[in-house]
């Protein structure tokens, strides 16, 4: 029997049509796409296809789109970049404004950008319902400003939070920081592939970097994707002459080509919005099961559907250990997760779920579930069977 498979989130499974793109940038375009020749020139051409297509995903221009190694690069790049630019003309221009909810290469960096002095870091509060409380952030930049402008190099906030599936106000801080003129850096991972984006339109948020990665939505690993606004400026951290001189490195031809292909077919499901809701009643089925089965489990985040993004859920079962849920979940042919897959190997609660305000003890025994365009009600129905089961067995072991 095949695994069921719930842990979206922290990667999808690469289309056929992916992998075939992939093996034939292998076999056939396998040339140095920085080369003169014809088939180094035939490389690049085939380079611009796919950035074309990833940038028709973003509804934006293929110009302002740049490939890095990953999603983590370009959220490198953004913020690293633009406090080297900010500094060339401001030194004192060093605070970054984000919040404790923010995945850990956004969370890591900005404590070893404070820790080493380069910058200081403000966290936005956050509700218990899992969104961020940007009540005082246009106040907050204003009260860090002097004769020479705002000490502000830039706000960075996730789109949509990777552990809880809440989608944060990314319009309304966007709005501020356009009015105060400082840079706004958004972390699309979990909302770029799974809903409609338009960068160029009226109707998009004001946002001057967005990263996001195919990987997250059936394209390959080993390739990110960074998209600039027209105007903003970055200090390279990796200089070269590839990527309009933004990320230097002989580029990934086989990945940015899956990147490419992927970008186009999540394109076309994300438009047909029934997809989504057919998703997303397949998470509230699995939700309501889990709740139904399991006594004393909980939702840790609002259930406002307007608020929450189709894929994700995060439940939270009290006194239960998350790492012994996994264990044995896995054992059965579960995939699931207790929060970002990147932390998936800590023994500590979720920095995330701690930070909204759920008890410690609820925060331990939380995993999370996240669906996909290949989810399944058999899946769903097979998951909450041994959910239950496992948390039944968990429960008879804990002391009385």
């Amino acid at each position: 029997m095949l695994p069921v498979y719930l842990d979206n989130n922290a990667t999808t499974r690469p289309s056929k049509e992916v992998v075939s793109a992939v093996l034939s940038a292998l076999e056939i375009h396998w040339h140095n796409p920085s080369s003169i020749h014809r088939p180094g020139q035939e490389a690049k051409h085939a380079i611009e296809i796919a950035r074309s297509q990833v940038a028709d995903l973003l509804g934006a221009k293929s110009r302002d789109v740049t490939f890095t190694g990953s999603g983590t690069e370009a959220i490198d790049i953004s913020i690293r970049g633009t406090l080297g630019a900010v500094k060339k003309t401001n030194p004192n221009k060093n605070i970054i404004i984000t919040t404790p909810i923010e995945h850990s290469a956004i969370r890591n960096l900005c404590k070893q950008l404070e820790d080493t002095g380069q910058a200081r870091v403000i966290m936005m509060p956050v509700d218990r319902s899992g969104v961020v409380d940007i009540s005082g952030l246009e106040s907050l930049i204003k009260e860090h400003a002097s004769e020479r402008g705002s000490q502000v190099a830039l706000v960075s906030m996730q789109w949509v939070n990777n552990e809880t599936g809440v989608v944060q106000p990314v319009h309304l801080v966007g709005e501020i920081c356009d009015r105060q003129n400082v840079v706004f850096h958004c972390d699309a991972t979990q909302w770029v592939g799974k809903m409609p984006t338009e960068l160029g339109s009226d109707d998009s948020p004001k946002i001057d970097l967005l990263n996001c990665s195919p990987h997250k939505f059936h394209g390959p690993k080993g390739v990110g994707v960074l998209w600039v606004r027209r105007g903003v400026k970055l200090l390279p951290m990796t200089p070269g002459s590839q990527e309009l001189g933004r990320r230097g490195g002989t580029e990934p031809v086989p990945a940015i080509l899956g990147a490419g292909v992927a970008a186009k077919q999540a394109k076309q499901w994300v438009e047909e919005e029934s997809n989504r809701e057919s998703v997303a009643s397949l998470r509230d089925c699995l939700e309501r099961g889990i709740l139904g089965s399991c006594s004393g489990s909980v939702i840790n985040t609002t259930t406002d559907p307007a608020l929450r993004i189709w894929s994700t859920t995060s439940i939270g079962f009290p006194r239960l250990e998350a790492e012994a849920m996994l264990l044995s979940l896995s054992e059965r042919g579960v995939c699931v997760s207790a929060g970002s897959a990147c932390a998936s190997g800590s023994l500590d609660p979720s920095p995330v779920l701690l930070a909204m305000g759920v008890d410690e003890m609820t925060a331990h025994g939380s995993i999370r579930l996240s669906l996909g365009r290949e989810s399944t009600q058999g899946e769903v129905d097979r998951a909450i069977e041994l959910i239950e089961a496992v948390t039944a067995q968990l429960s008879r072991s804990m002391p009385a």
